[in-house]
């Protein structure tokens, strides 16, 4: 009796004390769920704080990108630079000299909207795409038609103008020219350097001669001294021209020669200053003002007192 009677108890005890730790270890491995979710939890904890890390670095790289951005050079210096070259009626001298023209209406109210100075700085053709990437000015507003040889070099925006190439020719040089005529070695025409008019001349006319001149005026000159038969400039230019010297220049061909889409032109690695003209842009082709300020330049006289003849 007494050796079944502690035999009981001690039933009896082993089934009160706590487990061993064979007991301890195989409790654990009967509970993974626990087990799994805290390593689930230190994993996410792990990859929130990366997440964050990277985050901030991209948040930190955006902001340097940003800071480096000419639209907070514009704005800390209160003026923005524009580069522009003296094309009629883009950008001309009044019988004052001061600047007007269609990009100057469209430079000034632009710098009105950034609430700051407009400053123009007038510059040869050939060199304005070098200075703008030297620093020289912000940005390009003067009728650059978007090329893909250009864009290698500059960012362009989306469009806010177009034009095309036009012959004005002298009417003694060139009495009963058909189109075709004008493709001769007997031939000359009188372009601006590095311009769409040049352009024009090599591809349409290449058997023709072709002079070159840093100055839209000397072209122009040129053909109205009968050194040259014609010259190609966009219009409203050669049919201005025209109007002010009818007896001797004429406008032969209702004819467009390489239209072409006119960009604000950046320098590049600057996404910033892109959506910021690509906005304005967008605003104010859909309001209509440029059209408007675009016809009232190149599709009126009203402007012809201003200028000089």
């Amino acid at each position: 009796m007494r050796s079944r009677a502690s035999g009981i108890c001690g039933g009896i005890r082993r089934a009160d004390a706590r487990p061993t730790g064979a007991q301890s270890t195989r409790l654990f491995h009967a509970s993974p769920r626990s087990r799994i979710g805290s390593l689930l939890g230190a994993v996410l904890a792990t990859a929130a704080l990366a997440g964050t890390a990277a985050t901030v670095q991209a948040q930190s790289a955006r902001q340097e990108l940003s800071a480096e951005s000419v639209i907070e050079t514009i704005k800390q210096r209160r003026a923005i630079k524009i580069g522009l070259s003296l094309f009629m009626p883009w950008a001309m001298r009044d019988r004052n000299g001061e600047l007007i023209g269609f990009e100057i209406d469209v430079g000034r109210r632009l710098a009105e909207d950034m609430g700051v100075e407009a400053e123009f700085v007038p510059t040869a053709w050939d060199g304005i795409i070098p200075a703008l990437i030297s620093g020289k000015f912000d940005v390009i507003i003067s009728g650059m038609s978007i090329t893909p040889q250009r864009n290698l070099t500059v960012n362009f925006t989306r469009p806010y103008a177009s034009t095309g190439a036009t012959i004005v020719a002298n009417r003694r040089l060139t009495d009963g020219f058909s189109l075709e005529d004008y493709n001769s070695p007997d031939v000359s025409f009188a372009v601006r350097r590095a311009t769409l008019a040049a352009v024009v001349v090599a591809n349409t006319f290449p058997d023709a001669e072709m002079l070159q001149f840093d100055d839209e005026i000397a072209t122009v000159q040129e053909v109205l001294n009968g050194n040259a038969h014609a010259t190609i400039a966009s219009e409203p230019a050669p049919s201005r021209f025209a109007r002010t010297y009818p007896d001797i220049l004429h406008v032969p061909f209702d004819r467009l020669f390489d239209e072409q889409s006119e960009g604000f032109a950046v320098r590049k690695g600057d996404p910033d200053a892109l959506n910021f003209f690509n906005h304005w842009i967008a605003i104010y082709s859909r309001s209509g003002w440029l059209q408007e300020r675009h016809d009232y330049w190149f599709k009126s006289d009203a402007w012809d007192d201003q200028v000089a003849q």
